[in-house]
């Protein structure tokens, strides 16, 4: 059967789409795979994402710190001598040695074109670079201190989830009890959102701490399989530390866009702007720092975003293959995320692109709207089909 698309189109409906997934898997496939390989994909997602950060930090650190503070003005000093030779005879044995010093002071200028001998000059700039790595490295550590300590209570006051007790859903709580015991981990908070969209999701710093939180929607429209899917779902976020990990992505993605902000304006309306503006031949200077920044404030958020959302999508399919692992049936997460991918209630009050990621399904409008069918490198969840065709997969 196919399904009319807007525009008379007709298109494979989701279940032909899973259909034909499904086959792209061995059939000796198990939920042991699917862990080891996303485990691996995640821990190379985490270390690039750590070396972006302290990148940034060496940019800004290597550019603010000598040519826009005026420790190192190479570009300005360059630009100001060689405008000096101007004034000057051209056939003058004067002009000649006067070409051959600047030409000599102005090397780190030069590292851009093609002489090869500058490289040397280049050792001027190591501490500036350091000392941005390592201011990087210092101001992300703060930020994941706060969000190790903070950022879930921080999102749950920004959900408005309310924490309930087992008399007021004694199902639910043996639900979460079941998956909590199957996972070996303590029993987590439970809260619900006072949300008619049908989603869910897990936070907390550690297993200790963790917390599962639910819409009411959810609670209602789900039968006991398909929220013991969903629950084996985030409880595999738990155990897993995937909640400690998707905070502290969350920062530093948040660290990076700040940091970038900050240096582009700092440049324009700064000190280092005005020095450049007022200083003889200081243009040279500015237009590297104005430069340097407009780029990293377009490139470095796109690459942070980038490596946060190939991230979160690897850690749905991990989460996916934990649940099986605790329910061993595949097909109960499998029937809840189907109706949830045809909820046509978005989160849009109360989840923004921060938080989204840590749902189970992306609750904003945008993906409601193609039934969670976008597949793109900014997407923080995969493609439902694709997770459904895993899900099934497993239990051929």
């Amino acid at each position: 059967m196919h399904a009319a698309a807007p525009g008379g189109s007709r298109t494979p409906n989701l279940d032909e789409r899973v259909r034909e997934r499904i086959k792209a898997y061995p059939g000796t496939i198990t939920f042991h795979d699917l862990i080891r390989k996303n485990k691996r994909d995640s821990a190379l997602l985490i270390v690039l994402m750590i070396a972006l950060g302290v990148a940034i930090g060496a940019i800004i650190g290597g550019v603010v710190l000598p040519v826009g503070m005026g420790t190192i003005d190479a570009a300005s000093a360059a630009t100001s001598d060689y405008a000096k030779l101007a004034d000057r005879d051209p056939m003058s044995d004067e002009f000649a040695d006067s070409t051959d010093d600047i030409v000599d002071r102005a090397k780190p200028t030069r590292v851009l074109g093609a002489d090869v001998s500058v490289l040397g000059d280049a050792a001027v700039y190591l501490p500036s670079l350091l000392l941005g790595a390592g201011v990087a490295l210092v101001i992300g550590a703060g930020g994941a201190i706060w969000s190790y300590f903070q950022g879930a209570n921080a999102i749950l006051r920004m959900v408005h989830a309310q924490e309930i007790t087992p008399e007021l859903d004694q199902e639910l709580f043996n639900v979460v009890d079941e998956m909590r015991i199957a996972a070996g981990l303590p029993m987590p908070k439970v809260y619900l959102i006072p949300e008619s969209a049908l989603n869910a999701f897990a936070t907390g710093r550690n297993p200790e701490n963790g917390v599962v939180a639910i819409t009411t929607g959810l609670r209602a429209k789900l039968n006991r399989d398909e929220l013991q899917g969903v629950i084996a779902h985030e409880m595999a976020h738990i155990r897993h530390f995937d909640i400690r990990f998707s905070l502290l992505m969350a920062t530093m993605v948040g660290l990076i866009v700040m940091a970038c902000d900050f240096f582009l304006r700092i440049t324009l309306y700064g000190g280092a702007g005005r020095r450049g503006r007022d200083s003889k031949g200081g243009s040279g200077a500015q237009i590297i720092l104005v430069v340097v920044a407009i780029l990293l404030s377009i490139i470095a958020p796109i690459l942070a975003r980038f490596i946060q959302m190939a991230y979160s999508r690897q850690r749905e399919y991990l989460a996916d293959a934990g649940a099986v692992e605790l329910t061993r049936n595949p097909e109960g997460l499998a029937s809840a995320l189907r109706k949830l991918s045809h909820d046509e209630e978005p989160l849009v009050d109360l989840a923004n692109r921060g938080t989204a990621h840590m749902f189970i399904m992306n609750p904003l409008r945008k993906m409601r709207k193609s039934h969670q069918s976008v597949k793109s490198m900014f997407s923080s969840h995969p493609p439902v089909e694709e997770r459904i065709a895993r899900l099934m997969a497993l239990a051929r």
